[in-house]
């Protein structure tokens, strides 16, 4: 089980290599961890939102809790209770981050922008700031 504090470090730490590669032209790679800055900050306000001490990590601690069990950020949000708050608040920098998902690690080489990248990294970094 991770931790809020884990999951809130971790995340910090993905937005913080995001910048790294933006500034190495690597800007797929930080589209890439930047989509998970976000799904792990969306992780540790779910355990704030339900009081849980951690988020569940392994396929064990999962068994009870499937629907927690995505990498979907629509999905993430809504079992947040910060729906309302980021969609109304934040809807420019949500709608720049909500298409993310895992599988963008297969686009083709030099199909994401420096410009992209920039924006995934400014919508991340707000949203993590008001999660």
């Amino acid at each position: 089980m991770l931790s809020r504090s884990e999951l809130w470090d971790i995340a910090r730490t993905r937005l913080k290599d995001a910048d790294v590669l933006v500034n190495s032209q690597r800007y797929h790679g930080a589209i890439y961890v930047c989509g998970y800055a976000v799904e792990l900050a969306l992780k540790a306000k779910i355990c704030r939102t339900l009081k849980w001490k951690g988020y569940p990590s392994t396929r064990r601690e999962f068994q009870d809790f499937q629907t927690f069990r995505t990498h979907n950020l629509d999905v993430l949000l809504k079992l947040s209770g910060a729906e309302e708050k980021i969609k109304t608040g934040l809807s420019p920098e949500w709608s720049a981050v909500a298409s993310w998902e895992p599988e963008v690690r297969y686009q083709p080489v030099g199909s994401a922008t420096k410009e992209g990248a920039k924006l995934m990294i400014d919508s991340a970094s707000r949203l993590l700031a008001a999660l």
